[in-house]
């Protein structure tokens, strides 16, 4: 019997701030709704920040959703924090979530073990640096350090998703593509740039799966909202179990 296939998106959110300039969390939630994604990996997130509000972005969007948010400050200063998310409504099991070694601001990744039908899926969340040398670092270290594992004895099934900032040519890319599947490449569709939100040129936003994972489809989503409500547009995959 064929296993129904997840759908799992990947977000930079940019604290919620769009292209207009307006602080809307909920117009961040009414993007991903549309997708009708499973899993949400969100980057840019800010937590209790008086830049934004002092609102909790993580936890508003997935209340929205109706989904229980998994949060991970990258940076934390007092109680203000900013970093990666992965929500969801399917059932959670072990998370993971730490620093990479960073030379500007700090970076992270969080990772959640979740359970679709009686799988295990472990979806892997980041948002890499700005300089080359600093991405080839903390690639090296979301590859290599166990980070792909979970917890289980046996390797799970593995999304690796995020902001990597990190164009096809670079050498960032190229180290990840040569272990795992890029989702866009996967389908019959020609890749889609995912930044800038208003008129697309970078493919900076990627999916990667282990070879245990089938991509049935990714596609960028381009429509009007999601256009303005980030500087990125969000990708989305439909990845089902070999």
């Amino acid at each position: 019997m064929a296993e129904k296939s997840i759908r799992l998106l990947t977000y930079n959110v940019h604290s919620c701030i769009g292209s207009d300039r307006k602080l809307d969390p909920g117009r961040i939630a009414a993007v991903i709704a549309e997708a009708q994604a499973d899993i949400v990996a969100l980057q840019e997130v800010d937590v209790l920040r008086r830049r934004t509000g002092g609102i909790d972005q993580a936890h508003m969007i997935a209340s929205l959703l109706e989904m229980q948010a998994h949060f991970h400050p990258a940076l934390s200063v007092a109680e203000e924090q900013y970093g990666d998310a992965i929500i969801t409504a399917l059932p959670t099991g072990a998370v993971k979530a730490g620093p990479l070694p960073s030379i500007g601001e700090q970076r992270g990744a969080i990772s959640v073990e979740i359970l679709v039908g009686d799988r295990k899926l472990l979806v892997v969340n980041t948002h890499l640096g700005l300089r080359g040398r600093e991405r080839m670092r903390q690639m090296t270290t979301l590859l290599n350090a166990g980070w792909l594992r979970g917890t289980a004895d046996e390797p799970l099934p593995t999304i690796l998703c995020g902001d990597f900032n990190a164009i096809p040519s670079s050498a960032t890319y190229r180290l990840a593509a040569r272990s795992l599947k890029d989702a866009q490449r996967a389908g019959n569709a020609r890749p889609r740039a995912t930044f800038p939100a208003r008129y697309p040129l970078m493919r900076l936003d990627h999916v990667f799966v282990t070879d245990d994972l089938i991509v049935k489809q990714a596609t960028v989503m381009e429509n009007r909202l999601a256009r303005v409500a980030s500087d990125h547009l969000p990708l989305l995959a439909e990845i089902a179990f070999a």
